[in-house]
């Protein structure tokens, strides 16, 4: 089956594969009437502001498609192809995206909060900004992601794969990154209030300024973190790997901050 340049000037979708055994010509109006467009092929196609509620994309090849500011809530993307797709300042809540593949997506400033992202490949996406509080990103894969000053608040981010990620200034309150693998990821200045890293590989993670007040990270792997003014009050550090009393010196805590016997740390000042 050839792969088509899809363009949407009006109305019309032209020469669109829609299946694996339909090769007619799609309209805006045969997407809207079947509420999406499952297993079809729509590579370089021009969804711009498409508005539709629980439409199903599921298997659908929309590579490097034009889908900025589309309006997609609770859509179903699953196993969906979003490689490089254009998606940003989308609204696109309770969307699934599970087992899709979305390396480079661009979600900038789009609203995918409570969507679910389970074994999603999202290396390299453009998460900046985006809204994902209460999402689902449960083993993804989001190696050298951006996700500067994206909500995360609330998110289960369990098992992820995101080394060398950027999370500058991004809010993960109440986030839980159990088990992730976080080495050589950017938290600087990050909100981590209450975020869960029990087992988890943050060798290497950069936590400059970070906020980790109540934080558990029992069980962490430490090793050459760096945490220059991380506010670790009311932290559990316990039975933490690679830690040394210099990382600790250079961050903050309180009395009621859990270290490993033996270990201390400077109070915050200012409580800050």
């Amino acid at each position: 089956m050839g792969i088509a340049r899809v363009f949407f000037a009006l109305t019309v979708v032209s020469a669109v594969a829609w299946g694996p055994a339909q090769a007619d010509s799609v309209t805006v109006e045969d997407i809207v009437r079947k509420n999406g467009c499952s297993r079809c092929d729509m590579v370089l196609g021009s969804l711009r502001g498409l508005s539709l509620q629980n439409a199903d994309f599921s298997g659908a090849t929309l590579r490097e498609a034009d889908m900025k500011e589309a309006d997609l809530a609770n859509a179903n993307f699953q196993g969906a192809y979003l490689q490089r797709t254009e998606l940003e300042k989308s609204n696109l809540p309770g969307a699934d995206f599970s087992d899709a593949n979305m390396r480079r997506v661009d979600l900038e400033k789009s609203n995918i909060a409570g969507a679910r992202f389970h074994d999603t490949d999202l290396r390299d996406a453009d998460l900046v900004e985006t809204d994902l509080v209460g999402a689902d990103l449960t083993h993804a894969d989001l190696r050298d992601a951006k996700l500067r000053r994206a909500d995360l608040t609330g998110a289960t981010l369990q098992g992820t794969m995101a080394r060398k990620a950027d999370f500058e200034r991004a809010n993960a309150t109440e986030a839980d990154f159990s088990g992730a693998e976080l080495d050589y990821a950017d938290f600087d200045r990050a909100v981590l209030v209450g975020a869960k890293f029990s087992g988890a590989n943050l060798k290497g993670l950069r936590l400059t300024s970070a906020n980790l007040t109540g934080a558990d990270l029992s069980g962490a792997n430490l090793n050459d973190a760096l945490m220059r003014r991380t506010n670790l009050t009311g932290a559990n550090l316990s039975d933490v790997r690679g830690l040394s009393q210099s990382q600790l010196s250079l961050a903050c805590g309180d009395q009621t901050t859990v270290l490993p016997r033996g270990y201390t740390i400077p109070p915050c000042a200012n409580g800050s």
